[in-house]
């Protein structure tokens, strides 16, 4: 089972300031985990940069165009809103991130890798058509998603996102079109405050399944299994996309969910399930949250581990956490 990870250096450089979660040291600790050797059958790429006619294809183009725009002066930061921090090195960053999103559908899709993990910065799935919003600038996963369409023809794609935040972004962008899905559990109440089970686009291609505070891997679990698994499988993809965030672990600091490294490994091994069903086992996954780095690296791994073993037959081996 050949698995891509993707990457680049640019992405160390969004500065988003002391103190704030969404900073640097969480990709060091993503890279440094699966670094490890157990990972060492990886094929390793560095992210391109995505075009504008990528970015435009889910952003209006004068949001782009402001984006790309940013002039920040070495040593200062700015702030698209309260949380979305924005410094010299944020635009390349976000340029290269939603670039690896398009690059892990073209390694998927030319069959140069089964599955690919994009591990970047900034995340993307609050990312709204036009506005930057949670930590995000643009939408990796709907960017990902409208290449697999324009270049590879694909009619149904899947966004699958077990972040603890709901991926409004990811949702807006989908909202009125019936051929792309997008599934997700999330804590509710949380931010950004949408996500309710009623949210189900215009043609019920929207399938929310949010989890109260305190919530395990039982609920968490049963919430795939019972109702955003079989929803993807009466969809039916041709590609499932993951929005991989590990911030509904037990240990992060900005929610209240109680997972742990195994349910990571679980659900990504159920949603790669969905794509051997389906898709033609093609499978592509881009880091969202995750604030606790311990946590972060271990879940990472675990998540990585599942979609090399293609199906896990076992649970994750703990490696040690960064």
């Amino acid at each position: 089972m050949t698995v891509a990870l993707i990457s680049h250096p640019a992405c160390l450089e969004h500065d988003t300031g002391a103190g704030h979660p969404e900073r640097a040291d969480r990709l060091r600790a993503v890279l440094a985990a699966l670094d490890d050797p157990r990972f060492e059958g990886l094929a390793r790429h560095e992210a391109p940069r995505a075009e504008v006619e990528h970015l435009t294809a889910v952003h209006d183009g004068s949001y782009v165009d402001a984006i790309l725009a940013l002039e920040i002066e070495r040593g200062d930061l700015g702030a698209l809103d309260a949380d979305t921090i924005v410094s010299p090195g944020s635009v390349e960053a976000a340029l290269r991130a939603a670039g690896g999103g398009i690059l892990a559908v073209d390694l998927v899709m030319d069959g140069e890798a089964d599955a690919a993990f994009v591990a970047v910065r900034p995340p993307g799935h609050h990312a709204e058509p036009a506005r930057a919003m949670g930590f995000c600038l643009f939408n990796n996963v709907a960017v990902a998603a409208h290449h697999a369409r324009r270049r590879w023809g694909l009619k149904r794609i899947a966004v699958a996102d077990f972040d603890v935040h709901h991926g409004n972004g990811t949702q807006d962008a989908f909202w009125d079109d019936p051929d792309l899905l997008f599934v997700s559990s999330h804590q509710s109440p949380c931010y950004p405050g949408t996500g309710a089970g009623h949210e189900r686009g215009r043609a019920g291609n929207i399938v929310n399944a949010p989890l109260d505070p305190g919530a395990g891997g039982r609920a968490f679990r049963d919430a795939w299994r019972e109702v955003l698994i079989p929803a993807l499988d009466d969809f039916a993809p041709e590609l499932v996309i993951i929005s991989a965030g590990f911030d509904a672990h037990r240990a992060d600091p900005l929610a209240q969910l109680r997972l742990d490294e195994a349910d990571f490994h679980w659900v990504t091994a159920e949603l790669a399930g969905v794509a051997d069903r389906h898709a033609r086992a093609r499978v592509i996954s881009l880091l969202e949250g995750g604030y606790d780095l311990a946590a972060l690296a271990a879940s990472a791994a675990a998540h990585v581990d599942a979609l090399m073993r293609r199906p896990c037959q076992s649970s994750p081996v703990s490696l040690t956490r960064a």
